[in-house]
């Protein structure tokens, strides 16, 4: 059978383009020279807004942010991106961005260890920085996330890390930073006997989680306290907590189990805790305020929790903590493809009350106090990080997040993405296709 030359041709270069242009982007280089952006609009994320601005940075520092007025353009290499929109790079927390790839090949996923309790354990040297997700993630304006590890009861440590690195220590921006712990689920009577007994065993299996919890917490206590001479692993990755130098997340839902989490956590003696998921969150917010408990809400784009709920509650949720002033983040839960899908989320709250700008503040500036590295990013102002975006448009706006410019640590990053690039060649394959369709045709078909 002959095949014709052309053909050949065309395969030949096929293999060899589709690995080329599927391949995760490299690093960016380390900024070289002075760079500074003018003509834009200017979101800092503190909740200011300026018009006709100018951001300049340095050895990936920010240098200037603020009226374009009042920038001195010398010396810097100055790129004009009027009628843009400039935003801090927004940052993903209570994420396994990295540390699963395809849930349904086991090799790759690495986000839990065996057993229950498992404070030593870190994410972060997990981390695959070449995951073909994150250039996906990053086209959005997602330049951070938290590598949060889960199941068990104590899943381990998390770490906060910028999206554009060779390995996880090059990604590193703040290390084993918090403890993760799954707050053991209360069961609740159905009624049915035929449930007696299941359900008395897993109270007892819950007892019994709980009794080793409570021993595993006093044990850390007594180790920071430097009475055990012996190192113990488990134990070290704990004394964080009760000097406030880590963080304890628990994660729940239910408003009892908030309570019952937050109220065990201050008993051990945890200096600083903050609820993840936090469904019940508004129900109670006044038990959140007094304990100035932080909250990473995960559930916008969520379906109310109960029948006779607000069909909107999801939704208006982060208003209504803003309102009761309580601190909060948004999160796109533990869906890594999802992730790309943070601004919008935000977007979603700032249609059902939050301003605009506290909705951007809370996938920047208040996910940076929480996670304990707002003072390097999470808002674009001067000493910090050059971790910012440029947009054509409203970045938490569906319909107009369209990121021209991307910068981590003043590095211009790649933007393109195996998803990019697949759009491309089938948009390129169909337009050729209808080229191809002679004229009569058409005519016909309009007949």
């Amino acid at each position: 059978m002959k095949i014709h030359k052309r053909y050949i041709s065309a395969l030949v270069a096929l293999l060899f383009a589709v690995p080329v242009m599927a391949q995760v982007p490299a690093p960016a280089a380390k900024q070289s020279k002075p760079m500074l952006f003018k003509g834009a609009t200017l979101h800092i994320g503190n909740g200011q807004v300026i018009e006709n601005a100018a951001v300049g940075f340095d050895k990936g520092k920010i240098t200037y942010a603020g009226p374009q007025s009042g920038a001195n353009l010398s010396g810097y290499e100055v790129i004009d991106v009027t009628g843009q929109h400039i935003y801090p790079g927004l940052i993903q927390p209570n994420a396994t961005l990295g540390l699963n790839e395809v849930e349904s090949v086991r090799a790759t996923i690495d986000w839990r260890e065996v057993g229950e309790m498992n404070p030593n354990v870190r994410s972060v040297i997990a981390y695959n920085t070449d995951s073909d997700i994150i250039p996906t993630v990053r086209a959005n304006g997602v330049l951070m996330t938290q590598l949060t590890p889960v199941g068990g009861t104590i899943s381990g440590s998390s770490s906060i890390v910028q999206l554009d690195a060779w390995n996880w220590e090059d990604a590193i921006v703040k290390a084993d930073e918090g403890i993760h712990l799954n707050w053991p689920s209360m069961l609740i009577e159905t009624g049915n006997s035929r449930n007696d007994e299941r359900l008395k065993r897993m109270g007892e299996e819950r007892e019994k989680t709980m009794l080793e919890m409570e021993k595993l917490f006093r044990d850390a206590a007594v180790y920071k306290s430097g009475k055990q001479s012996n190192e113990n692993l488990k134990l070290s990755s704990m004394v964080g907590l009760f000097d406030g130098s880590k963080k304890l997340y628990i994660h729940a839902n239910y408003g009892k189990e908030l309570i019952e989490g937050i109220n065990f956590a201050k008993k051990q003696g945890v200096k600083d805790i903050v609820v993840v998921g936090a469904r019940d969150a508004v129900a109670v917010v006044d038990f959140l305020k007094a304990n100035n408990v932080a909250v990473i809400y995960s559930g916008v784009h969520a379906l109310p929790s109960r029948a006779e709920e607000d069909v909107d509650m999801p939704y208006k949720t982060p208003y209504l903590l803003h309102k009761a002033g309580v601190p909060f983040a948004l999160d796109y839960d533990l869906a890594i493809h999802g992730i790309r899908n943070l601004p919008f989320i935000a977007g979603t709250a700032a249609a059902y009350g939050l301003d605009k700008e506290q909705a951007l503040a809370a996938v920047s500036l208040n996910t940076a106090k929480i996670l304990g590295v707002d003072k390097q990013v999470g808002s674009v102002e001067v000493g910090k990080d050059a971790t910012l975006v440029v947009s054509t448009g409203d970045l938490l706006d569906m319909r107009t997040n369209n990121v021209t410019y991307a910068f981590i640590q003043g590095r211009n990053v790649d933007l393109n993405n195996k998803q990019k690039y697949l759009y491309e060649k089938f948009e390129n394959k169909y337009k050729a296709q209808q080229q191809q369709v002679p004229a009569s045709a058409t005519s016909a078909a309009g007949n």
